[in-house]
């Protein structure tokens, strides 16, 4: 739906009572229920998203309720005194009564206040910012970058703490925004136990059931001022379908749940109505499937979002039986790819032809490589549940993210280094712990040979870590696997696999720093956070170092 689309259809308005402000605020929220969104942030617009109740049986999935018109209107300040955009659009059940527009003719690098209107009610206020203009210089951007959010593995305090910082630009997630399991599966800590029951109580395979759960999570109040504060850049992974899925199908697709494609394109269709994004084009909304795209920002950055789950092929099995040279022979296979050929030919393009400094790819799986001698045998099932890198065999390959892809990596690895390029930063999410690593193009010889880039990953919101799932009362059994690691592993320089929370992702033309920012127990829903390690890379270098303190000083 664009902006200015023509207004059709009337229908019986909620029961509301307006000289008692309690009651108006109750109708609000029965209109509004699941707050406002922006996103995509373009130096001369932006995605604005809400979605509308306009009856009491107009829930989520339900595929009731009315044809409605919703006015929506953006501003200069916070009263809605200078109105600079306003327009109006039709939603109705077949898009479940989301409503998203892109405002445009917006000013470059500027705040924003917008909100939208329906049954008599406005929603509540949302604040976005544009893109900084192409020529411009930006002294810094400052994204919050989060991923691996489950619901029923805890509260969302990554989420708040994000919301009431004051010095962002921008959220970026990496995927894992929602979880499709069912109650009682995939809990908090060694038992799954469920923080929060997912609805609806079973696995979303149908397009009611995605619809729900998207809904679910966007009545989340932390998720809600996130939302309302800041625009998000997001990109999914496996999760807003289902666990480790690839183009013909996912280890938690079974046959009984029906057609993959039918599925997948179910997800595909409530991610869509239900997210503040630009699916298929940079410069327009509407149905569709691709959701890898470019954001500029001024001559400072350029943002490269990747979907790493649409295109690749099935992963490489790691079971015990596999001989290591076939396995090595199967990840390196040519004819194999994590990206698909159309989006590894866009990406290398995007990275030959930037025209800012810093050229940032958000990678919903980690890109750096990571071999290793065997660890502790009772820790292999553990780190396997959380980031999938251990075969039981020992061999060096973690198979659902780029090590089961090798040649796609080499490619994008010797495009770099052919063309020269500096200032390469990949951020990751997924694998529920926090790295810093610079990317070898011959690991087995770094640090004496080149670096295509770094690598920053962020640790999950909830879902379940190292320390989580081997129920360990210290570090102990996490230090050992994290030095392990490192030590064969030169070009990984941190890791931490028992922390959730959030990190703070700051660029200036000398540098890029991540900050990494932890939360207490998940189960708890007033959690605190603190600092905890900032990693940087140095203009020109493409190596990390660390760094004594984040952005803003510690207390931010």
């Amino acid at each position: 739906m664009l902006a200015g689309t023509a207004a059709a259809g009337t229908t019986t308005a909620l029961a509301t009572t307006v000289a008692n402000p309690a009651g108006a605020e109750a109708a609000r929220r029965e209109v509004f229920a699941h707050g406002v969104a922006s996103g995509d942030p373009m130096p001369d617009r932006v995605v604005l998203w809400t979605r509308v109740t306009p009856t009491r049986d107009a829930t989520p999935g339900s595929g009731k309720g009315p044809r409605v018109s919703v006015q929506w209107e953006v501003a200069t300040d916070r009263r809605f005194r200078k109105v600079v955009r306003r327009g109006e659009v039709v939603t109705s059940k077949s898009r479940d009564h989301t409503v998203k527009v892109d405002a445009t003719r917006l000013k470059p690098a500027r705040w924003y206040y917008y909100r939208f209107t329906c049954k008599g009610q406005h929603s509540p206020v949302g604040r976005t910012r544009t893109a900084p203009a192409d020529n411009a210089t930006p002294a810094n951007l400052r994204f919050g970058v989060v991923s691996c959010a489950n619901l029923q593995a805890g509260w969302f305090s990554a989420y708040r703490h994000l919301a009431r910082r004051d010095d962002l630009h921008a959220v970026i997630h990496l995927g894992d925004y929602l979880y499709e399991y069912a109650p009682g599966e995939y809990g908090y800590g060694q038992k799954d136990v469920d923080v929060r029951p997912h609805v609806p109580a079973r696995e979303m395979v149908a397009l009611g059931d995605y619809r729900q759960r998207h809904a679910q999570y966007k009545q989340d109040p932390d998720l809600q001022d996130l939302h309302a504060r800041y625009p998000f850049i997001v990109t999914w992974d496996d999760h807003e379908s289902t666990n480790d899925a690839h183009k013909d199908g996912a280890e938690n697709h079974q046959p009984d749940e029906g057609d993959w494609a039918a599925r997948r394109a179910r997800a595909h269709r409530a991610y869509d109505e239900w997210m503040p994004v630009r699916l298929n084009d940079t410069a327009r909304l509407g149905d569709g499937t691709r959701l890898f795209r470019e954001l500029r920002f001024g001559k400072l950055a350029q943002l490269s979002m990747l979907d790493l789950r649409t295109y690749r092929d099935e992963q490489v099995a790691t079971a015990a039986p596999t001989p290591v040279p076939s396995l090595e022979a199967k990840v390196s296979d040519p004819d194999r790819t994590i990206a698909g050929r159309a989006q590894l030919d866009w990406l290398n393009r995007s990275l030959r032809r930037a025209k800012p400094q810093w050229k940032i790819v958000g990678n919903p799986v980690m890109i750096a490589p990571v071999t290793f001698a065997q660890v502790p045998t009772e820790l292999v099932d553990p780190v396997n549940d959380v980031t999938g890198i251990l075969p039981r065999d020992g061999a060096p390959y973690n198979v659902d993210q780029w090590d089961g892809y090798t040649d796609d990596r080499r490619e994008v690895f010797a495009g770099i280094r052919d063309r020269r390029l500096r200032d390469v930063v990949f951020l990751t999410g997924d694998i529920h712990s926090g790295w810093a690593c610079d990317l070898p193009l011959d690991a087995a010889t770094y640090p004496a040979s080149e670096s295509a880039g770094v690598e920053f990953v962020c640790t999950s919101v909830t879902s379940n870590n190292l320390k989580d799932i081997t129920g360990a009362p210290s570090r102990t059994a996490s230090l050992a696997v994290e030095a392990t690691i490192m030590a064969n592993n030169r070009h990984v320089k941190y890791l931490n696999f028992d922390d959730h929370g959030f990190s703070v992702f700051d660029l200036t033309p000398a540098r890029a720093q991540m900050d990494y920012f932890v939360i207490g127990d998940r189960a708890d829903p007033k959690a605190g956070v603190s600092w905890t390690a900032s990693w940087a890379t140095e203009s020109g270098t493409n190596r990390v170092v660390p760094v004594d303190a984040p952005v803003g000083g510690r207390h931010v």
